[in-house]
């Protein structure tokens, strides 16, 4: 694949700068690093020193390593985003945190937030954790607020006590923790775009009371969004090309939403100062409501007698509401050499959703036709963990060895009513109202990292997971309720070794197994059909099916190897490249089929996710964070920023060429800087997120394919006073539209092909927010 000119300067950035640090100074010294603690490993109270474990040298720290170290000494590759890097750019939302991160991009328009996804893997691929624990279902991290999270981890590869279900990588999410220190944060918000003003409250406040420990944050968010875009399908002949059918619309959404949500951790310190014993209480609570209006219109300036009579004109009208609750507890108890720590979660997701769509014919006051939708949803999710941790071995002979054992149960139930009437009349009538999807998963594990020496060391896991899955076909009968169980054995080895250990430069190798479950949602394999082809009137073509899920559906397994090259400078900076594979088996898909089916008389085309077999993918990631001063001696101390990650995937049951695994980007990158004056109290900043171009073979007869993104923020924080700054924050300062063009081929009765394209686009706009940010 050639080198696109935006990634030029950025690779040009990363092999200049490897150089110039190599050259211009001696890879920094250092101290024989501590051996690598478990996560779960007791660590030393933030007001307490410790010694450093290693046996060359002893060195008194206090609180918790920077983040560079905390990357540099854990076995298993790691990167860490501390609270410096999370609040530079002052956003309003955790999804525009993410997409700047190495490696993670985000679906959707330029500017937009979306699930995260690491190596362009999305729908379940990537891991997402918060405090360690996966986030319950239903639950969006667009819903955190910077203020309520401390960092973010990422994992390139899994291990045995995070978990395996990582076949792209794992984000952690670590809410604010607390410490002694008295904090109360308040942020003032306004933002702008296209016309639309959303405001915003965020408070932080942090306390304690002897050895009572509290961090509470807060977030009040009312964003206004008006959206525009257009859409147009083309039948044509491919033998000679003659335009069979065309089709286009346009359409205009407004959406309002209110939303709030709390977390809060409150820790009570237990036993003899230094101990770690504690017990904690972590209670998030998430409540949003949003009311949305679009008006569209439809024009058909080429049809034949086949042609489906459509609407001409028509508007909608949509309520939601969205209530999550979790609470999460914690306990630690020291037992002699062995650390105990008791783990659960409870949480309930309730959802609401009604919709109301008119469509009519030009010159008409009545509907044509009325469309309601009415949702009902409730998730309950329950995790429990038992972990023991504890250190064996040390000195100068075998090493020292950190174990972790443990054990994890995970069930989730999902309960859902769906009703969908046309024109006052039931559609779907041979499936009931009522819905259910369940998951029950138990987990146990082993893992041990293992110093040797000050050159190497070794962390291996050991994994099983056994899973539950229970679907629905939404009918009456013995098939009704069909269940699945699964077990998985993941065996999980990660290497480091550091040819000169009095410098930072090492080599990381991991090999892993890991997998992907399906959804809940689409274990529930009651159809929704494509609201332009009436099932009672007629069949839908090929580029227009309905979709229902599959009770079916088996995980998905992948195994995988990873190597890096780390080389860790003086001020914390970092250059990287990573390499990557993994072979994946039960691929799930969504496939698209002619079925007889029970809610037409005619054959209908479904969509359905399947498991269709074996892909591989693999990558290369390239990253590099350091001061310019570093590079350039006598440069100003800029503060740069650069990654890049190219990605490459085949799907083995699909032909090629671009037989890509599905909505995977070919590549991404970031480019970004900051500075603060040295003669004003102002600091600036910028970056570049950068998203090529991507077609991707569904089907041999289809293909879609992603224009590019490019998305440019800037910042500007002046400083009052310690207490007091003012923030003005850019997103996508060049606004660019985003288009999608899916192209189908079909063979027609005749023997001909038909070819339909069609191709949907929307304008992306600038974000202006402006913050007051107050320590009181």
């Amino acid at each position: 694949m050639p080198l696109p000119v935006t990634l030029r300067p950025l690779l040009a950035l990363n092999l200049i700068s490897s150089a110039a640090v190599a050259l211009a100074q001696p890879a920094p010294a250092a101290s024989a690093p501590a051996p690598a603690r478990a996560a779960s490993a007791p660590a030393p109270a933030r007001a307490a020193s410790a010694p450093a474990a290693a046996p060359q040298r002893i060195e008194i720290t206090g609180g918790r390593d920077s983040d560079t170290d905390e990357r540099r000494r854990a076995t298993a590759s790691k990167i860490v985003i501390g609270r410096e890097q999370i609040d530079k750019f002052g956003d309003a939302t955790l999804g525009e945190v993410l997409r700047r991160l190495p490696g993670v991009t985000t679906p959707g328009a330029p500017g937009r937030g979306g699930p995260p996804r690491m190596r362009g893997l999305g729908g379940g691929f990537t891991q997402l954790l918060i405090d360690g624990q996966r986030i319950p279902p239903g639950f969006s991290l667009e819903s955190l607020t910077p203020e309520q999270v401390e960092r973010i981890e990422i994992l390139r590869a899994p291990t045995a006590e995070t978990g395996a279900r990582a076949i792209a990588g794992t984000i952690n999410i670590i809410t604010r923790e607390g410490f002694k220190r008295r904090l109360n944060d308040l942020r003032l918000g306004l933002g702008v775009e296209n016309g639309q003003v959303s405001r915003g409250v965020f408070w932080t406040h942090n306390d304690s009371i002897d050895n009572f420990i509290y961090n509470l944050s807060g977030s009040l968010f009312n964003p206004h969004r008006r959206t525009g875009g257009s859409s147009s399908s083309e039948v044509t002949d491919l033998a000679t090309g003659a335009l069979l059918e065309k089709r286009s619309s346009q359409s205009s959404t407004d959406e309002n939403r209110l939303g709030a949500n709390l977390s809060g951790r409150l820790q009570w310190r237990l036993g003899v100062e230094g101990s770690g014993d504690s017990l904690t209480l972590m209670p998030m609570v998430f409540h949003t409501e949003a009311k949305t209006d679009a008006r569209f219109t439809q024009q058909q300036p080429v049809v034949r007698p086949t042609t489906l009579d459509l609407y001409d004109f028509g508007d909608s009208h949509g309520e939601s509401r969205f209530t999550n609750a979790r609470l999460g507890a914690q306990y630690r108890q020291r037992l002699g050499a062995v650390r105990l720590e008791l783990q659960g979660n409870a949480g309930r997701g309730i959802g609401r959703s009604d919709s109301l769509r008119h469509e009519y014919d030009n010159g008409g006051a009545t509907p044509r036709r009325v469309l309601e939708d009415h949702t009902r949803s409730r998730e309950d999710n329950l995790t429990l963990n038992l972990k023991a941790s504890g250190v064996s071995g040390g000195g100068e002979a075998g090493g020292e060895h950190s174990l972790v054992g443990g054990g994890e149960i995970d069930a989730a139930r999902r309960t859902e009513t769906r009703i969908n009437l046309q024109d006052g009349r039931p559609l779907l009538t041979d499936f009931g109202d009522n819905l259910q999807a369940s998951t029950l998963r138990l987990a146990a594990f082993v893992q041990d990292e293992w110093n040797p020496s000050p050159s190497w060391g070794f962390h291996a896991g050991l994994r099983w997971e056994g899973i539950t899955t229970r679907g629905d076909t939404g009918q009456d009968g013995a098939e009704s309720r069909p269940t699945n169980r699964t077990s998985v054995w993941t065996p999980l080895l990660h290497a480091v070794w550091k040819p000169d250990p009095k410098k930072r430069d090492q080599i990381r190798v991991s090999l892993t197994r890991s997998y992907r479950s399906p959804s809940t949602g689409n274990l529930i394999a009651r159809p929704s059909i494509n609201r332009d082809y009436d099932p009672a009137l007629g069949p839908n073509p090929r580029t227009s099916p309905d979709s229902a899920g599959n009770p079916g559906l088996k995980p998905e397994l992948a195994t995988g190897i990873d190597i890096a090259a780390e080389r860790y400078l003086d001020g914390g900076g970092v250059l990287s490249a990573n390499l990557f594979r993994r072979n994946i088996s039960n691929l799930i898909r969504s496939q698209i089929a002619q079925e007889q089916v029970s809610w037409s008389p005619f054959d209908r085309w479904v969509r359905r996710a399947q498991n269709i077999g074996q892909a591989t993918t693999s990558g290369l990631e390239l990253e590099a964070k350091f001061r310019l001063d570093q590079a350039v001696e006598g440069a100003l101390p800029v503060e740069l920023r650069a990654n890049a990650s190219f990605y490459t995937s085949r799907v083995k049951s699909v032909p090629g060429p671009d037989n890509r695994l599905d909505q995977q980007a070919k590549a991404t990158a970031n480019l970004g800087a900051d500075y603060r004056l040295r003669s004003l109290p102002l600091t600036l900043g910028g970056n570049l997120n950068w998203v090529p171009a991507t077609t991707t073979r569904l089907e041999a007869e289809q293909t879609v394919t992603t224009s590019t993104k490019r998305v440019w923020d800037g910042f500007a924080l002046w400083t009052f006073s310690p207490t007091v700054g003012l923030r003005l924050l850019a997103n996508n300062l060049v606004p660019r539209d985003f288009s999608t063009t899916t192209v189908t081929d079909v063979q027609v009765a005749s023997g001909d092909t038909e070819r339909t394209t069609g191709r949907s686009t929307g304008p992306s706009y600038v974000n202006w927010q402006l913050r007051l940010e107050l320590k009181l």
